[in-house]
């Protein structure tokens, strides 16, 4: 009797603890992950690089004069639309003194030689007509005579540009008036009246009154890294980001590359131009700080893939994506890939529109654990 009861206990005991164990054996069995999924879906990938830069006129015309002087009135300011031939500022000559004093000593001497000629010639010609002296000694006195009014005449005027800065017959080349060369806006006037001007020559640039432009055609100027730009050639399209016109883009071509770069900073910089479109509705203030974002490729309507969904193979670093095919339940799918922006890759083939993706680096905890 005894033994029986032994027997069953024990038995009871073996049941339960084989019991005990199939049930945690299926428990462990059980994912403690839960993957979430996402579909392919239509969309466009744009791959791009970015240059900082800022916005310039197009064709900015620098205002100079051809002589020296004082700014005696400016009648022009920055932003004041201006076309050509309008007046931006008179110019007051202030004769240098030794050379004034040098010039009039030059129409005194001139003049001192005209009169001696003069006398001569007329006693030249007295003769010639009483037949004492040849006509080759007539015309020799009369050229000498001629050539003494043209000294005088010359010291004359030389003396007047040195006193007012032109001459008559000169005033259009020597202007005393500064004018406009061109239409558009007055971008700076950096001089005041009463500025000591500088003039234009071969050794000296002068010194600048104004500079006008118009505005309705900027550019982009910027700067480029020299990892990328390579990838960049002219005529690629880009996008212009202006800081000062908040959540709006302009539509630009790339114009120029510049053949050398520039070391900034301990980087080689390349210098880059691209031709900006601008409404008549949009007023953009020269020397804005601006970015552009270069289309280097694009493709559009196309299928596209998160780049996290995407998974590569240890020893081939081919793609791959893992596919729903039951509760939790996935298969390996091989993808082919177009071009990426880092976050977005277009989707070739492997996987199609309507299939679930798995997201395998996403974790949630099994419901039971939540709490």
């Amino acid at each position: 009797m005894k033994k029986s009861k032994t027997i069953l206990i024990l038995s009871i005991i073996v049941v339960t603890f084989s019991a005990a164990l199939i049930f945690f054996w299926k428990r462990n069995q059980k994912s403690d992950i839960t993957y979430d999924t996402k579909k392919a879906k239509m969309g466009t990938v744009t791959l791009k690089t970015m240059a900082t830069g800022s916005i310039i006129p197009d064709e900015e015309v620098s205002i100079r004069p051809n002589i020296s002087g004082v700014i005696d009135k400016i009648y022009v300011e920055a932003g004041d639309k201006i076309n050509t031939g309008d007046r931006i500022a008179t110019i007051k000559v202030i004769p240098n003194i030794s050379n004034l004093q040098a010039s009039q000593n030059g129409v005194a001497q001139a003049k001192i030689a005209l009169e001696n000629q003069k006398k001569i010639f007329a006693r030249q010609k007295q003769l010639f007509d009483k037949g004492v002296i040849s006509a080759n000694d007539y015309d020799n006195s009369k050229a000498t005579f001629d050539q003494s009014q043209q000294s005088y005449n010359s010291a004359n005027e030389n003396f007047q540009i040195v006193k007012t800065g032109t001459t008559r017959g000169l005033s259009k080349l020597a202007q005393t008036v500064i004018k406009a060369t061109t239409n558009g806006i007055i971008l700076t006037v950096p001089v005041e009246e009463g500025t000591q001007l500088i003039a234009t020559n071969s050794f000296n640039e002068g010194t600048e009154i104004a500079t006008i432009a118009d505005i309705s055609k900027m550019i982009f100027e910027g700067k480029i890294d020299e990892s990328e730009v390579g990838k960049i050639k002219e005529g690629m399209p880009l996008k212009i980001t202006i800081g000062a016109v908040p959540n709006k883009e302009f539509d630009g071509k790339l114009t120029k590359i510049a053949p050398k770069g520039i070391k900034e900073n301990g980087a080689v910089q390349f210098d880059i131009e691209a031709s900006i479109e601008i409404s008549k509705d949009d007023y953009i203030r020269a020397g804005l700080s601006a970015n552009a974002s270069i289309i280097l490729d694009e493709a559009k309507n196309v299928l596209t893939i998160q780049e996290s969904l995407l998974q590569y193979d240890k020893k081939t670093k081919e793609p791959f994506v893992e596919i729903a095919v039951g509760e939790q339940e996935f298969e390996r799918k091989n993808v082919e890939l177009g071009i990426s922006d880092g976050i977005t890759a277009q989707l070739k083939s492997g996987v199609s529109e309507s299939e679930e993706i798995k997201v395998w680096n996403s974790i949630k905890m099994p419901k039971e654990e939540k709490n």
